[in-house]
């Protein structure tokens, strides 16, 4: 279990890039092969290399947890291909207009938190493609849920300006301790510089002493 610094073609926002659930991994087209090794180690998942909608953006646009993995309509065929090939994951595409899924959805294998405006629709869809609950909430009084924090099924880190109220929810419905805190020196937006599973995190390379305690002590790394 260990966390490492690492930037993505030079930029230290690694989890707009790339994404991670506890049984899966992707990194974009173009990351060298020592680097995906490197995310693919200390992470302990299979790391994939692809691209979602020709953009090398895949920590917006993709959610999930060990279940199922969430998909936005607007995924390419070969794309959908390629993914489907490197993960026995269930998998699904949310035909819905919201195709920045991975800024709002906060989920891990006990629960789920996502934007407020989802359709009753999607969020059966999502119960059933990740076999937990599903509920509609907010972080900071902003609905980008999944942007503004990062889950594991050991903990939660989100933006240090949560709410009480919001905390508690994040608490009962995913079911881990929830930690406010920043990242890549000062960031807000948690998911933009973190990648992380029950055993492993890959964080910005700009994240300081502090942030990386409370990333180490929340996910109990």
């Amino acid at each position: 279990m260990t966390v490492i610094l690492a930037d993505i073609f030079g930029s230290p926002n690694i989890g707009v890039y790339c994404f991670a659930c506890e049984s899966w991994g992707a990194v974009p087209a173009g990351t060298t092969s020592k680097k995906r090794n490197n995310f693919a180690e200390c992470l302990e998942v299979d790391v994939c290399e692809v691209s979602v909608a020709s953009s090398n953006l895949l920590g917006i646009f993709l959610a999930g947890n060990s279940n199922g993995l969430a998909l936005p309509k607007i995924i390419g065929e070969y794309e959908l291909k390629t993914i489907k090939k490197s993960t026995s994951m269930n998998i699904e595409i949310m035909e819905t207009e919201k195709t920045a899924l991975g800024n709002l959805i906060l989920a891990n294998d006990h629960g789920a938190l996502v934007d407020p405006t989802f359709s009753n629709s999607i969020i059966k869809k999502l119960e059933d493609l990740l076999q937990v609950e599903v509920v509609r909430g907010q972080i900071s009084s902003f609905s980008y849920v999944g942007s503004l924090a990062l889950a594991t099924n050991k903990g939660v880190i989100t933006h240090p300006l949560i709410r009480n109220n919001e905390r508690e929810v994040i608490k009962n419905v995913l079911k881990v301790d929830v930690e406010p805190s920043t990242v890549n020196g000062g960031v807000p937006f948690i998911r933009s510089g973190l990648l992380a599973t029950s055993r492993g995190a890959v964080t910005g390379p700009l994240t300081m002493g502090k942030e990386l305690m409370v990333i180490s002590q929340i996910m109990e790394l």
